[in-house]
């Protein structure tokens, strides 16, 4: 099971992310830590949800950031590889949301599909496009898939620091992540 854990100080950072650019990523956002360092390229990758609803306070240059989504990574890799192989990052914020329009898809099959045909897809069109991409985009639960998608990436990139975070778009704040398993 996945716990939300909040940060409301510097101590509530799990150590493993203290003095790392995931420490740095919270404390410019949740603490409106003083962002006047001057970065001449980017120290994490940040992935998170495409949903207009949320914004960081992070400063220039910092980041990569991919917004995808859910934050889902799955068909980025190309990308990630690349913040990885050439940009040098050795950190990737994996950012989920409560509230994810990736949450339960098929839930809104007949206002996607309506959605389409309004601007001017054929029905038909419509509905494969929704049956062929929907399975590859749903997330489930929001706090399961950033675990799950953190795992997936630990495997893949296991020298890079790899931290699975959640919004809550109620307080715009950071919160980590645990699981009790």
């Amino acid at each position: 099971m996945a716990y939300i854990v909040p940060i409301n100080t510097r101590e509530d950072i799990f150590p493993q992310y203290l003095n790392t650019p995931i420490s740095d990523l919270i404390e410019y956002h949740n603490f409106d830590k003083p962002n006047d360092i001057k970065y001449d390229h980017a120290k994490i990758l940040v992935a998170m949800c495409m949903d207009n609803r949320k914004r960081l306070n992070i400063p220039e240059k910092f980041a990569y950031i991919i917004r995808t989504g859910a934050g889902n990574l799955r068909t980025s890799e190309f990308k990630v590889s690349y913040a990885v192989a050439v940009g040098g990052v050795r950190a990737i914020a994996l950012i989920g949301h409560n509230n994810c329009g990736m949450a339960n898809l098929n839930a809104k099959e007949e206002k996607f599909i309506n959605g389409l045909v309004d601007v001017g897809w054929d029905r038909k069109a419509a509905e494969d496009h929704f049956y062929h991409f929907a399975p590859m985009f749903e997330i489930g639960n929001e706090l399961d898939f950033v675990l799950a998608e953190a795992r997936r990436l630990r495997q893949r990139y296991p020298r890079v620091l790899v931290a699975p975070l959640m919004y809550q778009l109620e307080d715009n704040r950071l919160y980590l992540l645990e699981n009790d398993q």
